[in-house]
């Protein structure tokens, strides 16, 4: 799903991990698998990136990440896994209505959508749902959307690890987990790419939403 789409390594893993682990410890697992993987995709979505909206958007968010994480640290485990699997169910359903965002993209607007991202990032490791809403709502080639998801994704991937480690979430159990997944996600990203460009474009933004309800399913109701 990350290599095709350019996004999933968090709407998926992130409440699946919550479910399986507690968000205090699946939310890290994420986290660092998302900053490995974005290394394998950056370097072939640079030339089709628009990065004068995604890097006001990566910055806004970057700078909020901390912010969230204080959430991370503080609430309730069950609660916050709760509002992941609601918060990327609501979103896979605004996207499958049809809606469709037609306005321009403005520098306040870019960072006030980056802000939410970015406290979504460092509370529940998932900043994906406001950008993905922002940013594949919009009627540009499937080709643009992957590269802006790829390099938004990139951007905050290096500061969404700092507070979990300063908190002491990232830890021996962590790491065995991170061990034992990150070898599957390795080779599952490269085919992915290549399947984006034999599944017609068409059939882009079906997939990935159905992929963001059942993600949300399993874990608002599991």
């Amino acid at each position: 799903m990350r290599g095709y789409s350019g996004f999933g390594t968090a709407v998926i893993l992130a409440p699946v991990y919550s479910l399986l682990w507690g968000p205090r410890a699946g939310v890290p697992v994420m986290l660092l698998m998302e900053l490995l993987v974005s290394l394998q995709l950056v370097p072939s979505a640079l030339k089709d990136a628009d990065r004068r909206v995604v890097l006001p958007l990566g910055g806004a968010a970057a700078l909020a990440t901390p912010l969230g994480a204080w959430i991370l640290l503080t609430a309730d485990g069950d609660t916050l896994r709760r509002f992941i699997g609601g918060f990327v169910l609501v979103f896979g359903l605004l996207l499958m209505s049809g809606w469709r965002y037609h306005g321009s993209r403005p520098l306040p607007l870019n960072l006030a959508v980056g802000t939410l991202a970015g406290l979504l990032k460092g509370s529940t490791g998932m900043s994906g749902p406001p950008v993905i809403l922002y940013l594949l709502a919009g009627l540009e080639e499937a080709k643009r959307h992957r590269a802006n998801l790829i390099l938004f994704f990139a951007t905050i991937a290096v500061v969404s690890v700092i507070p979990p480690l300063i908190g002491g979430l990232i830890d021996l159990p962590v790491l065995v987990r991170l061990a034992i997944m990150l070898p599957v996600m390795a080779v599952s990203v490269p085919i992915g790419a290549r399947l984006f460009h034999v599944i017609p474009e068409r059939l882009y933004r079906p997939f990935a939403m159905g992929v963001l309800l059942v993600a949300g399913a399993l874990a608002l109701f599991g």
